[in-house]
């Protein structure tokens, strides 16, 4: 797998591991509030929502750590696997997203640029 897949899907890796550490630990900061939401209002009663979201972005993105160290560490076939797959899961995560919610494009577009840059080195 070349060097530009592996950049960008370690890229997005980074930002969903901070994306979700942001939402499930420090979202009852306004600050954080404003750069998830665009609202600096709270809704308690989506916490349990928005803790299954925090984790499954922390998740993610190890996932594709996990999987560039796999392709550094002798399993290349589960390596090239795991990036592929969770940069397409990715990609189309944020196109449902971007659709559903279209003024959260940032999200949507932070969400899945760096795996459709992945995507698309990876056919090079």
């Amino acid at each position: 797998m070349n060097v530009v897949t592996q950049v960008f899907a370690l890229l997005a890796a980074v930002i969903h591991i901070v994306v979700g550490t942001l939402e499930r630990f420090f979202y009852d900061r306004p600050a954080i509030r404003v750069f998830l939401t665009t609202s600096a209002a709270d809704a308690p009663e989506v916490t349990l929502w928005r803790s299954g979201v925090a984790v499954y972005n922390i998740l993610i993105g190890l996932g594709l750590a996990a999987g560039t160290v796999a392709l550094h560490t002798g399993d290349e076939a589960a390596g090239r696997a795991l990036v592929l797959y969770l940069c397409g899961f990715l990609v189309v995560s944020a196109a449902v997203f971007a659709l559903s919610f279209p003024r959260l494009w940032r999200g949507a577009l932070g969400q899945g640029l760096a795996p459709a840059v992945a995507l698309v080195a990876a056919l090079f």
